[in-house]
């Protein structure tokens, strides 16, 4: 699979899938909220909330239970156009539009059904040879057969052997920090503000007032592990499971040309040598894993009162082991919508160490 290249028959059977639905055969990590599942995940983002982390300080807000933040919805399936992945094709998770028309509360369970959308191509592309964007819808139901929330994802799909070779993102230089940039992150430690329980009224808000931020990093494997405790993984299976699954998926396998071994492509996340396959210069975080801390600074500045109606953000540079990334945000709107409802339009971002934007949304 190393050298595999997009041919037409890939394309044209990529794109007979567009407008198919499904629902997973097997559960992706999570089929419910509990206190325990929604703990796992805020803790893999490094989310420190009482409301998600105290069941009995959830009892005195008004859901009465422990909620979960709205990302928890990444741990039951991760919405990411892999629908369109190719046999032998490298997919990188570049971004998701959210709508939530339901709190996610202990106790729910899901279901989702899942329809691609679209495969368009990508003309020029500095990142590889042929590269396409899959899009996919997911809709996700509680055990009422409610309607949670409806997510669209992206994903790149390149060939890997040519991503490898043309090494756009090569240049990116390993991150080094002084003691004194070490002691600055850890104060911006110190520094989030959790709006907690004091509400946040629609009538003082102000456009153009910051958000404040959150910060993430410096990245490591020790985070990223963390991440696939809590969101958890389709690929991660021990042993006889993951035999299992690759025999019916032979196509999923990846060589790594230092080791000579084929394993999972989500070893990308861990490995430097499988990273450098694909022309990254080391492993690098999880989509989802920085999807989510998108909606991390939202319900930090929202409170327990607020509710994230949507969020949209886009995975634009990667975001590898040793960086650091403060998620900011600002307030561009306030308005009422159709249904009356007072609302906040925000821009948020996250931004690196080297003042690059990573995560625009």
């Amino acid at each position: 699979t190393k050298h595999a290249v997009i041919t037409p028959e890939m394309v044209a059977r990529s794109r007979s899938r567009i407008g198919q639905s499904f629902t997973p055969a097997e559960p992706y990590f999570n089929v419910g909220a509990t206190k325990d599942t929604i703990r796992h995940f805020v803790n893999g983002i490094g989310d420190r909330n009482p409301l998600y982390r105290n069941p009995g300080y959830a009892r005195k807000t008004r859901y009465g239970c422990t909620p979960a933040p709205p990302c928890f919805l990444y741990s039951v399936y991760w919405p990411c156009g892999m629908g369109a992945l190719m046999p032998g094709m490298h997919g990188w998770h570049s971004g998701n539009e959210w709508t939530w028309y339901r709190p996610i509360l202990d106790g729910d369970e899901f279901t989702c059904t899942v329809t691609m959308t679209n495969l368009m191509e990508k003309p020029n592309s500095r990142m590889a040879g042929r590269t396409f964007i899959g899009f996919d819808e997911t809709v996700y139901k509680n055990q009422r057969g409610e309607v949670v929330a409806k997510a669209t994802g992206w994903s790149t799909i390149a060939e890997r052997a040519a991503a490898g070779e043309k090494g756009k993102y090569r240049d990116i230089e390993k991150a080094t920090y002084t003691p004194e940039q070490n002691k600055k992150i850890s104060d911006d430690y110190d520094k989030e503000v959790i709006r907690g329980a004091e509400p946040r009224f629609w009538e003082d808000v102000q456009v153009d007032e910051t958000m404040g931020f959150v910060i993430k990093g410096p990245l490591s494997l020790r985070d990223i592990n963390a991440w696939l405790m809590g969101g958890g993984s389709p690929y991660m299976k021990a042993h006889g499971l993951f035999m299992d699954y690759q025999k019916r998926h032979p196509a999923v396998g990846m060589y790594d040309s230092t080791t000579g071994q084929v394993d999972v492509p989500e070893l990308v996340h861990m490995e430097e040598s499988r990273a450098q396959e694909i022309g990254i210069p080391g492993a690098y975080d999880y989509g989802c894993q920085r999807m989510s801390w998108l909606g991390h600074i939202l319900t930090n500045w929202a409170g327990d009162e607020g509710f994230i109606k949507k969020m949209y953000g886009e995975l634009r540079r990667f975001n590898v082991v040793g960086d650091t990334t403060w998620v900011k945000g600002q307030v561009v709107k306030k308005y009422l919508d159709e249904d009356g409802e007072p609302c906040v339009d925000v821009d948020c971002w996250g931004e690196n160490q080297r003042g690059e934007i990573t995560m625009p949304g």
